[in-house]
C-alpha cells in the first residue's frame, strides 16, 4: 500500500479549507493548499472552527500547531505539487473545470500520485475519463461541514484499483474520519441517494396537502430521526424482522412518491425566486435571525453528538 506523507488540496474554498484542517489531525502529514486566489486560509479555518475552540475541544495551542502545518500557494506548480503523494481536488462543482484541473495536475505530479475528487454528485469515472493513469483516481465525498461530519464516501470509478481505494480509506481513518466504500460509480453514491429519497417523499407530502413543511420536519426530528445516529435502516429492518418489513413494504410502497422528476412544487418555488435561506422564503419563511440560529444550532448539535460538549 502506498505511503502517504505529502498531500495537496486543490481549492481553498469552504470545503478545501475544512478538508485541510481535518488532515492536520495526523501530525505526520504535510499539507499544502493551493488556490488561484491569494487568500488567508488560516483565518477562514479559525472562523469555521470557532465553536471547537469555544467549547474547549481544541485548545488555542493545538489550533496554532495544526494551522502551522498547513502551507498555502497559488497555482499548481512547484515542489508541493511534484512531491505530492495524494491530491484532493475541491474546486467548484463544474465538470469541465474538474477535468481541466486533473489534466493539469497529471502533467506536474508523479505517475503514482493518487488523485481524489471531492464531489457530492459528479461521476468520478467521467471526471477521470481522459487521464492516462486512471487506476489511481477515486472519488472522496466529504460532507459539509467537513470538519464535523465524520463520513467520507470513497467512490470507485470504473477504473479505480483496489489498492488506491484501500490507501485512501486508511488515510481517512488516520485523520479520524469514518470512510465508507461505494463499490460502483452511481449518481448520488450511497448517502445522497437515501437522503434525497427522503426529501422527495417529504416534498410530496407538502405538495399533496397531507402536512405543512414545519410539520414534516418535526415528524422527522422527533421520531425516526432521533434513532438514526444509533440505528441504521437495515439494522432496524433486522430488528423488527425482515418478514414484518416485507409485509409493510407490500402495503405501503405503492403509495409512496416515485416520480423520476423534481416536484412541481419545488419548481414553482424556484420560478418565484423563493430559494430558502438565500432569499428568506422557501418551503418556510425565514428571518436572518432564524437562518443564523439554524446554522449555529446544527454545528452545536454536531459538537454535542461527537464530543459530548
Amino acid at each position: 500500500m502506498k505511503s502517504i506523507k505529502n498531500i495537496l488540496v486543490v481549492g481553498g474554498g469552504m470545503m478545501g479549507k475544512n478538508i485541510a484542517f481535518v488532515l492536520t489531525e495526523n501530525p505526520e502529514l504535510r499539507i499544502t493548499v493551493t488556490d488561484i486566489a491569494n487568500q488567508d486560509i488560516w483565518s477562514g479555518i479559525r472562523a469555521n472552527c470557532l465553536q471547537l475552540t469555544e467549547k474547549g475541544i481544541i485548545s488555542e495551542q493545538e489550533m496554532n500547531s495544526r494551522l502551522g502545518r498547513i502551507e498555502f500557494t497559488t497555482g499548481i506548480s512547484g515542489a508541493s505539487v511534484r512531491e505530492a503523494d495524494l491530491v484532493i481536488e475541491a474546486v467548484f462543482e463544474d465538470m469541465e473545470l474538474k477535468k481541466r484541473t486533473f489534466a493539469n495536475l497529471e502533467e506536474c505530479c508523479a505517475t503514482d500520485t493518487i488523485f481524489c475528487t471531492n464531489t457530492s454528485v459528479m461521476s468520478p469515472s467521467e471526471i477521470s475519463a481522459e487521464l492516462k493513469h486512471r487506476s489511481r483516481f477515486v472519488g472522496t465525498h466529504f460532507w459539509n461541514p467537513a470538519h464535523l461530519i465524520p463520513l467520507v464516501e470513497v467512490v470507485k470509478s470504473d477504473a479505480t484499483s483496489d489498492e488506491t481505494a484501500e490507501t485512501v480509506m486508511e488515510l481517512l481513518k488516520s485523520v479520524g474520519k469514518k470512510p465508507i466504500l461505494c463499490k460502483k460509480d452511481v449518481p448520488g453514491f450511497v448517502a445522497n441517494r437515501m437522503q434525497h429519497a427522503l426529501w422527495r417523499e417529504a416534498i410530496s407530502i407538502v405538495e399533496n396537502g397531507i402536512a405543512d413543511a414545519e410539520t414534516v420536519d418535526e415528524a422527522v426530528k422527533y421520531s425516526f430521526g432521533l434513532r438514526l445516529p444509533q440505528l441504521g435502516p437495515l439494522e432496524n429492518a433486522d430488528m423488527v424482522g425482515t418478514d414484518l418489513t416485507y409485509n409493510i413494504h407490500s402495503y405501503i410502497l405503492k403509495h409512496l412518491e416515485s416520480s423520476a422528476d423534481p416536484s412541481p412544487l419545488l419548481k414553482e418555488l424556484c420560478d418565484k425566486g423563493e430559494l430558502g435561506f438565500k432569499t428568506g422564503r422557501g418551503f418556510r419563511t425565514w428571518t436572518q435571525e432564524e437562518i443564523q440560529k439554524s446554522r449555529d444550532e446544527l454545528n452545536a448539535y454536531l459538537i454535542r453528538a461527537l464530543y459530548n460538549k
